[in-house]
C-alpha cells in the first residue's frame, strides 16, 4: 500500500534535526489514527522548537485521541496563545473542550474559529452544530443558510451527522456525506490485495460489526439481544471488532458471550482494517457511519468483500466503498431510494432492534424527579441538539393546550436548561413548566420513563433510541414522519408496533393531538393500554423473528442464501 507515512519517515531519517519534518509526521500519524507515534513526532518537534504551536497543536491532538482531555485542553490552548488567529487551532481546542465537559467554554473556542475566517463553511458548521447542543439559537438561520449553500456548491466538507439537524433534503444529506467520503478517500490506500480463504462447503457467513459503541452505549443496547438471538442462529458467526475500550458494563460483558469480539481500541486505521481481513469477514457492518468516534478511514480500506450501512447513522454513507443499506419500507421507502449511494436491502419488520432483556424497575416516587403528583407529564428526552426552535415552540403549543402539564427533558450541556426555560417564558409559558432529568444509568432511566404520559418528538432529527425506550418502558411516541431517513425512524417504530395514528401528518395535527390526549385521562390510559398489548404481539420487539430475518439479508447480501433454521431462542 502507498502510505505516505514512508516517504515522512525517510525524510526525518535525513534531517532528524528538523522540527517541521517532525510535526508533518505527526499529521500523518494522526491522520492514520496512530495516537502514539503522533505524539512522539510532535514531542521529537518540541524538542526541538519549544513552544512551537503547530507541534502543540498536534500534540493536543494525540492527547485527545488517547482520551486525555485535560492534558489536550492544556496543549490546544497553548497552541492557541502563540497563534491566536489560528482558525484551525481554535476548532482543535473547542474539540478538546467538548470532550473535557467544558461545554461554554467550546462554544467560545468555535465562535473564535469561525471570528477568524467567518467565510469558512466547515467553522460556520462547527459553530451552528455546537449551538444547536447548547440551545444558544442565536444566529443560527444564518449559520445554516451558509452551510447548506456550501453543500449545493459542493465546496467544503461538512460533518454529515451534524448535518442531519439542518432542515436539508435527503437530495442535500447525499452531497453532504459524498463530499466527506471524497475527503477520506483522498487520504486513503487500499489494503493489499489478498487471495481470500478457500470457502469449507457448509461454512457459515462471517459477520463483522465495527462500532464504538459495543458497551453501555446507545449502539451496545439496541444490539445486544439480537446478537444474543443471532448466536443460535445458524448459518452464520459473528465477530464484533469494538472501537471503543471495554467497558466493564453488563452489556459489554453479554455482547462478549454472545460473540467474539475483537477489542481493536487505540489501533491504526491500517492494524484494525487488517485484524478485520485476517478473520476472513464475508459482509462487515458499519455501526458508526458519520456519527462520531468511529473510523470511516477503515472501511475505505476495503477491508471485506461486502460493507453495510445500517442502524447507527441514519442517512447515507455517500460512500464507494459502502455497497449495502439495511433498512425497512417505512423508514427508507422507495421514494428515497435515489438519494441513497448504497443498495438498499429492507428488513420486513423496523430495522432497528432493541434490548428485550431489559427490566424495567419500579418507579421512583415522582417528587424525586422533580415532578408534580397530579400532573401529565409530557416528555422529550431527546438529545439538546434536536430541540431546535420549531420543535420547542410545538411542545410549548402542548403545554399551553394542557392546563397544569409540565414537559420532562434531559438535562443538556451547559446552560442549555437555562436557555430552554427562557424560550419557554418568551413563549409565554412558565419556566417551572420545563422539568429537567440528569443524565442515568439505563435501568433508571426506564424507571423514571414509567412516569411519563406522552412521548413528544423533535424534527427533523427524530427520537431513535429514546423512542424506542419509551415504548419498551409503556409511553407512546407521538411523531411527524418527514421525509429523510433521520425523520421516519419514529413513524417506523409505530408503523411496525401497529401504532400508526400516532404518526401524524403536520405540525397542527402534532398540537392538536397532544392536547387531546393530554386532556383526556381516559383515553391516554386506553392509548398505553394498547401499546402494553402490542409491545407483547406486534413483533417490534420480537428479537429471535428480527435474528431471522437479519441472518437472511445477510445471505442475500454475501451471496450465499441463508435459510436459518434454528430457533434464535435457544
Amino acid at each position: 500500500m502507498n502510505d505516505p507515512r514512508n516517504e515522512i519517515r525517510r525524510a526525518v531519517e535525513r534531517e532528524p534535526g528538523n522540527a517541521m519534518t517532525w510535526i508533518v509526521l505527526a499529521e500523518h500519524e494522526l491522520d492514520a489514527g496512530d495516537a502514539v507515534a503522533g505524539e512522539a513526532a510532535a514531542r521529537r518537534a518540541l524538542g526541538l522548537r519549544p513552544g512551537h504551536p503547530e507541534a502543540l497543536a498536534r500534540l493536543g491532538r494525540a492527547q485527545s485521541m488517547q482520551g486525555r482531555h485535560r492534558d489536550a485542553v492544556a496543549s490546544l490552548q497553548a497552541a492557541s496563545q502563540q497563534a491566536p488567529q489560528h482558525p484551525g487551532f481554535a476548532v482543535w481546542l473547542g474539540h478538546a473542550l467538548e470532550d473535557a465537559g467544558e461545554a461554554e467554554a467550546a462554544a467560545n473556542a468555535y465562535e473564535h474559529a469561525w471570528a477568524c475566517a467567518p467565510h469558512e463553511p466547515q467553522l460556520a458548521a462547527y459553530l451552528l452544530a455546537w449551538r444547536r447542543k447548547l440551545c444558544d439559537w442565536r444566529g443560527i438561520d444564518a449559520l445554516a443558510a451558509q452551510v447548506r449553500a456550501a453543500v449545493r456548491r459542493g465546496d467544503s466538507a461538512i460533518e454529515p451527522f451534524a448535518f442531519l439537524s439542518e432542515d436539508a433534503s435527503a437530495a442535500e444529506q447525499l452531497q453532504c456525506a459524498r463530499l466527506r467520503a471524497t475527503q477520506v478517500q483522498r487520504r486513503i490506500g487500499a489494503l493489499p490485495q489478498l487471495t481470500p480463504p478457500a470457502r469449507v462447503e457448509g461454512a457459515p457467513i462471517r459477520v463483522g460489526f465495527l462500532s464504538n459503541g459495543f458497551g453501555a452505549h446507545p449502539t451496545g443496547l439496541l444490539t445486544v439481544a439480537m446478537f444474543e438471538a443471532l448466536k443460535h442462529v445458524s448459518g452464520i458467526a459473528i465477530e464484533l471488532f469494538a472501537l471503543n475500550r471495554d467497558d466493564n458494563s453488563p452489556i459489554r460483558h453479554r455482547l462478549r458471550a454472545a460473540t467474539r469480539l475483537h477489542d481493536v481500541a487505540g489501533l491504526a486505521h491500517t492494524q484494525v482494517a487488517t485484524r478485520i481481513r485476517d478473520a476472513a469477514i464475508d459482509v462487515l457492518f458499519d455501526l458508526r457511519g458519520w456519527g462520531g468516534g468511529g473510523a470511516p478511514e477503515v472501511l475505505a480500506m476495503r477491508p471485506a468483500p461486502v460493507q453495510v450501512n445500517w442502524l447507527a447513522y441514519p442517512g447515507t454513507s455517500g460512500a464507494p466503498w459502502i455497497d449495502h443499506v439495511l433498512a425497512d419500507a417505512y423508514v427508507l421507502p422507495e421514494s428515497l431510494a435515489a438519494h441513497f449511494s448504497e443498495k438498499v436491502t429492507r428488513l420486513p419488520r423496523c430495522f432497528q432492534p432493541s434490548d428485550t432483556a431489559r427490566a424495567i424497575p419500579p418507579p421512583p416516587p415522582r417528587r424525586d424527579c422533580g415532578l408534580p403528583d397530579d400532573a401529565v407529564v409530557l416528555c422529550c428526552f431527546n438529545n439538546s441538539y434536536k430541540l431546535n426552535p420549531a420543535s420547542m415552540a410545538r411542545a410549548l403549543a402542548v403545554l399551553r393546550g394542557v392546563p397544569g402539564s409540565v414537559l420532562w427533558l434531559l438535562s443538556g450541556p451547559g446552560a442549555a436548561d437555562a436557555r430552554l426555560r427562557a424560550f419557554a417564558q418568551a413563549q409565554g409559558v412558565e419556566p417551572s413548566r420545563l422539568v429537567f432529568m440528569a443524565k442515568q444509568p439505563h435501568a433508571d432511566y426506564l424507571a423514571r420513563l414509567q412516569h411519563a404520559d406522552l412521548f413528544l418528538d423533535t424534527a427533523p432529527y427524530n427520537a431513535h433510541t429514546t423512542a424506542s425506550d419509551a415504548l419498551w418502558a409503556g409511553c407512546p411516541v407521538l411523531t411527524v414522519p418527514g421525509e429523510t431517513f433521520a425523520a421516519r425512524v419514529a413513524g417506523s417504530l409505530n408503523h411496525h408496533l401497529g401504532m400508526a395514528g400516532m404518526n401524524v401528518g403536520d405540525d397542527a395535527a402534532f398540537v392538536a393531538r397532544a392536547i387531546e390526549l393530554g386532556r383526556d385521562p381516559a383515553a391516554l390510559a386506553t392509548l398505553r393500554a394498547e401499546l402494553a398489548k402490542h409491545r407483547d404481539d406486534s413483533g417490534l420487539f420480537d428479537m429471535a423473528g428480527f435474528a431471522r430475518d437479519f441472518a437472511t439479508a445477510v445471505g442475500s447480501m454475501a451471496g450465499r442464501p441463508c435459510h436459518p433454521d434454528a430457533d434464535p431462542r435457544g
